[in-house]
């Protein structure tokens, strides 16, 4: 067995009014890829995008800081982490292995966490369809947690409109680098 953590900590949160924070844990083991998060201190009651963001080329992700904030609004928005993160790869949904990235099949708040195992097979496929690839490389990617409350006022210059969903779902409210754990 194989696995790999990440601590996930705040971003934005002096704008959102909240410290969320977590740790999610992956354990690759045969042939299932076991996903446990917990998170706390997140805004209530909606429900949470929860993803790996990563570059397809391997390149090693980061999480985002304030010099990724290039225009100058006070938020971290999701394309401002693009360059430092790279693009959303694998969701924490009700089946990450069908790499469906914008729908309502997300964790809502709660105080427990959420386990999830998923078919390494089919998830590695579809991750090859989608990257070119089949190696995940889990320690090179950056756990990312999303979602504020729809009355939460954003400036017009927060972006992240995907599809049907605005920036109020997809602005970032926590992540951690993923490390191979010891």
């Amino acid at each position: 067995m194989v696995d790999y953590i990440a601590k996930i900590k705040p971003i934005n949160a002096d704008k959102i009014e909240t410290q969320a924070h977590g740790i999610a844990i992956f354990s690759e083991n045969g042939n299932s890829l076991h996903i446990h998060v917990e998170m706390f201190d997140t805004p209530a009651n909606i429900e949470h995008w929860e993803h790996f963001h990563g570059f397809p080329d391997g390149k090693q992700a980061h999480v985002p800081t304030l010099m990724q904030e290039v225009n100058h609004d006070g938020f971290i928005d999701l394309p401002e982490t693009e360059a430092v993160s790279g693009t959303t790869m694998v969701p924490f949904d009700d089946a990450p292995q069908e790499m469906n990235i914008p729908h309502d099949g997300y964790p809502v708040t709660d105080k427990y966490g959420h386990d999830k195992d998923v078919p390494l097979k089919d998830l590695q496929a579809k991750f090859k369809q989608a990257f070119g690839s089949d190696d995940l490389q889990l320690d090179k990617r950056v756990v990312y947690v999303h979602g504020v409350p729809a009355d939460l006022k954003l400036p017009s210059s927060v972006a992240g409109n995907v599809m049907s969903y605005d920036a109020h779902t997809t602005l970032p409210i926590a992540a951690g680098e993923i490390k191979l754990a010891h």
